[in-house]
């Protein structure tokens, strides 16, 4: 059992299926008492049920408050999971763009300025960001994604040297494939490159909890993560030729 989780009360949002899921049932069978939320009542009320949690259904953006008073008053960690695998170029619709922004970083956002204020004042709260090795790298195909993912992982980044002094601890979960509905969302894209090496919801969870007690910011349930993005880092030129030579095979594909 992984001792700060115990008794705590947990948010995971777009916890009806896929790493959502899997967090809220790692999270309850370590003692915590959870909330799930997901746009699908049927299915966060399923999940719910299956862990003997408290599901609070809707936008994510929406249910802080909400999920407070169903945990009695008190927050410790919320995992801010949902997202969208917004797929096309800059030529994708202005309201694809918008929407992409608004669900995959101003859902973070708009969590942490109801927790924050408590959790200063109190000197502890955990925030976990599901974000995605393209908020580290990038992901062919999906501009949007890509784009919008940079930004909750700047923002998880932000928040934790902002913070972490205060007692507001940060994770940043950036994993490449995950098998779910969002992965099989990424049609030939995802195929090529995220499906060879795709892992289970379980072993994000897994990852996560491993973190949580070294006490890590950035979480890679795919190792390899962390040689591409010091290359990204160091050798721009090279990994971009990398990435490009990625993109045309799979132009070459379609």
């Amino acid at each position: 059992m992984v001792e700060a989780v115990q008794d705590a009360g947990v948010v995971v949002t777009g916890a009806g299926g896929g790493i959502g899921a899997a967090l809220a049932r790692r999270f309850a069978a370590e003692g915590a008492r959870v909330v799930v939320n997901d746009l699908d009542a049927a299915k966060a009320k399923a999940v719910a049920e299956e862990i003997g949690a408290i599901a609070v259904p809707g936008d994510a953006s929406t249910i802080v408050a909400e999920a407070r008073d169903a945990l009695g008053g008190t927050i410790d960690v919320y995992c801010a999971n949902a997202g969208l695998p917004s797929a096309g170029s800059e030529s994708a619709d202005e309201k694809v763009w918008a929407l992409a922004w608004d669900v995959n970083v101003m859902a973070h956002v708009r969590a942490a300025q109801e927790l924050l204020p408590a959790w200063l004042e109190r000197g502890s709260g955990r925030f976990v960001s599901t974000v995605s090795a393209a908020g580290l790298l990038t992901m062919i195909g999906a501009a949007p994604y890509s784009v919008t993912k940079h930004g909750a992982y700047a923002f998880a980044e932000w928040l934790s040297l902002t913070y972490r002094h205060r007692g507001v601890k940060v994770h940043a979960i950036c994993p490449q494939g995950v098998r779910t509905d969002m992965l099989d969302a990424t049609g030939s894209a995802g195929d090529l490159v995220l499906q060879p090496t795709a892992i289970e919801p379980e072993t994000v969870a897994d990852a996560l909890f491993a973190g949580i007690e070294e006490d890590r910011f950035l979480i890679l349930p795919h190792p390899e993560v962390a040689g591409y993005y010091q290359v990204r880092a160091a050798e721009p030129e090279r990994w971009l030729t990398n990435m490009n030579h990625i993109q045309q095979k799979w132009e070459a594909t379609r």
